[in-house]
């Protein structure tokens, strides 16, 4: 066996660059490994990150090693027991389980399972991979020009913080080569002539010795005069703004808290929503998030309210609908805004109000939306609003629903209603 040793000095964040190459080697087994700790933790559990483990064959690197049969004849040192010509007999193949798996064995040896510890950031780009907002466009608000910083080359005056210590330095430089160059060429033609005068044998007190001596001094003292750094040689690193199209979007959040929601609906519900509410906050840094609870009536609330209350009541769904048509026409003008909205309801509702609320999507809403996004959590039977929303998604794009029946879907349900569309 031959071993190489990497001698080389190590480099800034050499561990960092080895791990990001892990990471994405290995990226599909690390998402089968975080797809099934979330039924292990609980979602809003993000403080900590996750170790998962990964089969030693998934990670084993190639390596070129002798194949069965042939013969092979060499000297290992140190060696004490055998001499030239001894016969060693081969391990047998597969030796040992390891991975702690097969009977006990009194021979071989095997490898466990390749334990891997991601960070917070890791685990949470590893679970929201491949999701996005379906049909997301930039929708410019007139007079809501964004602008980006941008670099645009080197300017000759600036701010102090802004100076580019290289490119001036190289400036200084080439300044003085410029100015010391016909010095250089004076002194050489000089030192020519006295070289001459000397080889001659002329005398040291031979006045034009001491001339051209004199002169060569004065030449060396205005070269040194020069300054090494000189305000005109001073570059600043220029920024400039470039105009940016906004996307803004906003997602209402619609849970129903009714006397019919028990308090395993409403957990599963708020787990869908904190699933939702922190995957807009981890790839959307500018989205609004309007938070509706709602039983006979709704109400705006904030996230606190929205996630703790425990306020319950009867069923009236449209009055939840009403409130989002409502907000959109006073607060989020769809020609700038892209809208989305994510429902959670066990399904059950006034009789009369379902075909209420499949018209209100229909008519107002969906025509202003870029995705409405149904959850049926537990339902004991599909209710006659479950039935009036599949209507509307036979007909209509932007709606999708699907069901939850216990906290095992509730990461599979969100990942199939925000799957990244194919382009």
């Amino acid at each position: 066996m031959s071993h190489f040793i990497d001698r080389r000095a190590g480099a800034k964040r050499k561990s960092a660059v080895n791990r990001q190459r892990f990471l994405k080697r290995y990226k599909s087994q690390l998402k089968r490994a975080v797809a099934d700790a979330v039924n292990r933790r609980s979602i809003v559990d993000t403080q900590a990150g996750e170790k998962v483990k990964i089969p030693s064959r998934d990670v084993s690197e190639p390596v070129f090693h002798h194949g069965s049969g042939g013969t092979l004849e060499g000297v290992h040192p140190g060696n004490q027991e055998f001499v030239t010509g001894d016969r060693l007999q081969r391990p047998p193949a597969g030796a040992g389980g390891g991975s702690g798996k097969g009977n006990a064995s009194n021979s071989g040896e095997g490898e466990d399972d390749f334990v891997f510890e991601l960070t917070r950031d890791e685990y949470l780009d590893l679970l929201f991979d491949d999701l996005e907002l379906p049909n997301l466009v930039r929708n410019q608000l007139v007079g809501a020009t964004e602008f980006k910083t941008v670099r645009a080359g080197y300017s000759a005056d600036g701010a102090p913080s802004n100076i580019d210590v290289v490119r001036s330095l190289k400036g200084a430089i080439a300044r003085r080569t410029a100015l010391a160059s016909p010095y250089r060429g004076r002194i050489r033609g000089l030192e020519e002539e006295l070289n001459a005068l000397l080889e001659n044998d002329t005398p040291e007190d031979d006045p034009r010795i001491s001339t051209l001596r004199e002169e060569i001094e004065q030449l060396r003292i205005r070269i040194a005069a020069l300054p090494f750094i000189d305000t005109f040689d001073l570059r600043y690193k220029s920024f400039v703004k470039q105009p940016e199209p906004t996307s803004k979007a906003v997602m209402f959040c619609i849970m129903d808290v009714s006397g019919s929601m028990d308090e395993q609906r409403k957990s599963l519900a708020k787990r869908f929503f904190l699933l939702l509410h922190l995957f807009l906050q981890r790839n959307y840094e500018k989205i609004d998030v309007v938070f509706i609870r709602h039983h006979t009536t709704a109400m705006e609330v904030d996230e606190q309210e929205f996630f703790f209350s425990r306020e319950t009541g009867g069923t009236v769904v449209s009055s939840a609908l009403n409130l989002v048509y409502d907000v959109i026409r006073d607060r989020y003008d769809s020609s700038g805004w892209n809208i989305y909205a994510a429902q959670a309801s066990d399904g059950d509702n006034w009789e009369s109000d379902s075909p209420v609320c499949r018209d209100l999507l229909a008519q107002k809403l969906l025509p202003l939306m870029r995705y409405f996004a149904y959850v049926e959590i537990m339902p004991r039977h599909h209710q006659a609003l479950w039935y009036a929303y599949q209507e509307l998604e036979a007909t209509a794009m932007e709606f999708a629903m699907q069901q939850i029946d216990g906290p095992s879907d509730v990461y599979t349900v969100f990942r199939e209603l925000f799957k990244r569309q194919p382009a």
